[in-house]
């Protein structure tokens, strides 16, 4: 059993609460093991999350970031309240396995999503597989998005994806710019599912994969899939659990 870890950014107000917060919990005393209190915004806590992908630890955000979705939000005065009755979630990641131009394989995790990104002036040109199922022949656009239900309303949301629910057990595939076919809105299929999207021309349109934040270039094929040996525990203030916030998001989505 490890005992408490705080983790903050860099930035001002990250570690004035990182100060602030080692007071209250050395002055009240506060001891739960395996616990992480990451002090920042949603990339520093995916990045925080990859780095502990082999320790089963909990992990309670505090947002100093613009929007932390991923996030709680400080209070001084109720924080050891807020910890102690902390709601837990599990989330598995994707898998991301990369072949590139050179026939390199490049593995990552996404714990939000895969972008599949256009990599020149010209639009990429996809086919996307479920398995041995043929998705969509050839997708002319600027890329296309596989998304977990947790970052369905990050990127994805941003692309006119849909909404995910946190225990939906899908996964969404949404285009970015689709050109050819115009109308094709994307598809949500099992999150069981091995997705398989291969450029049609890498020499002349070349495409990067990313994973949340980690980029190859010159892809030639990208599989995805769920790895659910990797979980991961968050912990949320009971009035704003993470499927909370993603049914606020739907009902926003709906209303807008």
């Amino acid at each position: 059993m490890t005992k408490l870890q705080i983790i903050s950014d860099k930035n001002k107000k990250s570690l004035k609460i990182k100060n602030l917060l080692t007071k209250i919990i050395d002055n009240d005393q506060f001891k739960q093991k395996d616990l992480v209190i990451v002090i920042g915004g949603d990339g520093f806590m995916l990045g925080t999350l990859k780095k502990n992908k082999n320790y089963k630890k909990r992990f309670y955000g505090i947002n100093s970031g613009n929007y932390g979705f991923l996030m709680n939000k400080f209070s001084s005065k109720d924080i050891i309240k807020n910890l102690s009755k902390a709601n837990m979630v599990s989330i598995s990641p994707l898998e991301m396995i990369v072949k590139n131009k050179n026939n390199q394989t490049k593995r990552s995790i996404a714990i939000n999503e895969v972008s599949v990104l256009r990599q020149s002036r010209q639009a990429a040109s996809l086919s996307i597989k479920q398995g041995s199922r043929q998705i969509i022949k050839k997708l002319v656009s600027d890329g296309v998005l596989v998304s977990t239900p947790a970052g369905s309303t990050a990127y994805n949301l941003s692309v006119h994806g849909p909404i995910l629910s946190l225990h939906s057990k899908k996964l969404s595939i949404s285009p970015i710019s689709a050109f050819r076919p115009r109308r094709w809105k994307g598809k949500i299929v099992n999150d069981k599912s091995k997705i398989v999207i291969t450029n049609l021309n890498p020499s002349k349109r070349p495409i990067s994969a990313v994973a949340d934040n980690l980029e190859v270039r010159n892809a030639k094929s990208i599989t995805i899939k769920t790895n659910n040996k990797i979980k991961f525990n968050l912990l949320y203030d009971k009035n704003r659990s993470l499927q909370k916030k993603i049914k606020i998001e739907q009902i926003r989505k709906e209303t807008s």
